[in-house]
């Protein structure tokens, strides 16, 4: 197949030979660069940060906003408070304080649920599989659920609308880099999956092209006594992912990718080492990720990248300007004053633009864009 660009490596006037390494002095590097960060690339070597704008006005400026606060008093649990989506991927933000009384089934793509706060227990067609902070839950498309939580639980909700996820590719990693699909959990059909069968009317809600059908039965519809094939639900803990890293090279964060569905990918940022070469970029660098929309959900620590950014928020970057590390970030990671990062955070980057909810928009901080304005 042949590629939609034209290639031809050029070297012109004071560069480095090597991405994001040994830059000419007092030069700020920013990528441009197609498909992500999986296409052909240029680097551009500026005198003045490229995100030292004084203003910017217009749909395209980044946004940032509490997406708990977005989800206050919204304890629905079929009702998750919509963030951003387009026609391929819905991101949501979604409480459940008490046992979910009915089931509940999407049979418009997967669902990928990240646990930000809480514990408790799944029950699905599988079987029992207890969940904490910290965890993906993976449920595919058509997949009967529902959860009792221990504690109040809060979830960041992906939806791959009629899509799915799937692992990446490896490559030259290995199948075990990352994490090992070992690390993977599934369902069981133990004593408390067995403990919950009864016979009370059930209701099953179904969710098809956003509209809701209830479907009643006079018995509970989880009373599987056994199963086989290669199909589940699956479980993973940021604390099982083992982060690729290099300590002389700034690598991208497409290396980070946790799941992979046909219009969008999943990353995940974890604590790290941080580079220790000293030529090496120490942050993330600046970048004109011009294909695709970029999200990141903070889920804890301290965000090096990023100023007065707290747990709970979402920041949204549209494609088309170029972004990179607040300015104090960037002083900071200059000086290498940690050895760490602290930081565990879920990215979703969409191939096809997304659209902001009002509910979003209401818990926006509105003075983001000027977060990188020279001091």
């Amino acid at each position: 197949m042949s590629k939609s660009w034209i290639e031809f490596p050029r070297v012109e006037g004071e560069a480095s030979r090597q991405a994001h390494a040994d830059l000419p002095k007092g030069t700020y590097e920013r990528e441009i660069g197609r498909d992500g960060f999986f296409g052909p690339a240029t680097h551009i070597y500026h005198k003045h940060p490229p995100t030292g704008w004084t203003s910017f006005e217009g749909p395209l400026r980044p946004r940032a906003f509490n997406a708990l606060i977005a989800a206050k008093g919204a304890d629905d649990p079929f009702t998750p408070v919509r963030l951003l989506s387009n026609a391929h991927c819905k991101l949501a933000i979604w409480r459940c304080a008490s046992a979910m009384d009915q089931l509940f089934r999407n049979s418009d793509g997967d669902t990928l649920l990240f646990v930000h706060a809480g514990d408790g227990d799944l029950y699905c067609d599988f079987g029992h599989l207890a969940y904490t902070e910290g965890d993906y839950i993976l449920l595919p498309r058509g997949t009967m659920w529902r959860i009792e939580p221990g504690t109040p639980t809060i979830s960041l909700v992906v939806e791959a609308t009629n899509g799915s996820f799937r692992l990446p590719e490896k490559g030259i990693l290995g199948p075990h880099a990352l994490f090992d699909p070992a690390a993977l959990h599934t369902p069981h059909l133990d004593d408390k999956f067995r403990g919950q069968n009864d016979d009370r009317e059930w209701r099953v809600r179904v969710k098809r092209c956003d509209a809701i059908t209830t479907i009643t039965y006079p018995y509970n519809p989880l009373d599987a006594v056994g199963w086989k094939g290669n199909l589940s639900v699956v479980k993973l803990n940021w604390r099982d992912i083992r982060p690729v890293m290099s300590h002389r090279y700034h690598i991208p964060p497409s290396v980070h990718t946790t799941f992979v569905a046909d219009r969008f990918i999943v990353c995940t940022f974890v604590p790290r080492p941080i580079e220790s070469d000293p030529g090496a970029l120490k942050v993330p660098f600046y970048h004109s990720n011009d294909d695709y929309d970029e999200v990141i959900f903070y889920h804890a620590g301290e965000f090096f990248s990023r100023d007065n950014i707290k747990p709970g928020m979402v920041t949204w970057h549209p494609n088309g300007f170029t972004h990179g590390p607040h300015p104090k970030a960037f002083a900071a990671g200059a000086r290498a004053e940690k050895a760490m990062t602290d930081e565990v955070a879920v990215m979703i980057d969409t191939r096809d633009p997304l659209d902001i909810s009002e509910e979003a928009h209401g818990a926006e901080d509105r003075g983001y864009a000027d977060s990188w304005k020279p001091k």
